[in-house]
């Protein structure tokens, strides 16, 4: 499980470093976020993101905790990082300053209600700020 950890922590410290370009929601944050923490102590696993914007998103924008049910926001998360993992195998197709990692998410693996909440919403808030579709139709709109 520990090298399981190590990987979790990798990928997202590198999705997060490759999203620190400028964009409209950086333009909206003026103070020095904290970084978002993700963590299930049962797991014995850690994921920081510290992608400028992100903690605005989660507590502006986001929908509150409890919104949606764990077990809609699995199957999403499922799909976007089908959806997130063939646009890395593809980099001849896709920006590979966006998808520069492959995520590692175990469908069997109960991730707990908060992980699941905010991976889906970094992949909402990815998709809005990079001007892309994961796919299910959440890309409504863009964050000025």
């Amino acid at each position: 499980m520990n090298f399981f950890k190590q990987i979790c922590i990798i990928i997202f410290l590198a999705i997060c470093f490759w999203a620190c370009g400028s964009s409209a929601i950086n333009k909206k944050v003026t103070t020095e976020e904290e970084p978002v923490v993700i963590a299930n102590d049962s797991l014995s696993y850690e994921i920081t993101i510290i992608d400028p914007g992100f903690t605005y998103f989660l507590n502006a924008i986001a929908q509150p905790e409890g919104f949606y049910s764990q077990q809609y926001l699995e199957a999403r998360n499922r799909a976007w990082v089908i959806t997130w993992n063939q646009r890395f195998r593809n980099p001849n197709q896709f920006n590979t300053n966006i998808y520069e990692n492959n995520i590692d998410y175990q469908p069997n693996i109960d991730y707990g209600y908060e992980v699941n909440y905010k991976l889906f919403n970094y992949f909402l808030f990815a998709q809005r700020k990079y001007k892309m579709s994961l796919g299910g139709g959440f890309r409504r709109g863009r964050i000025n």
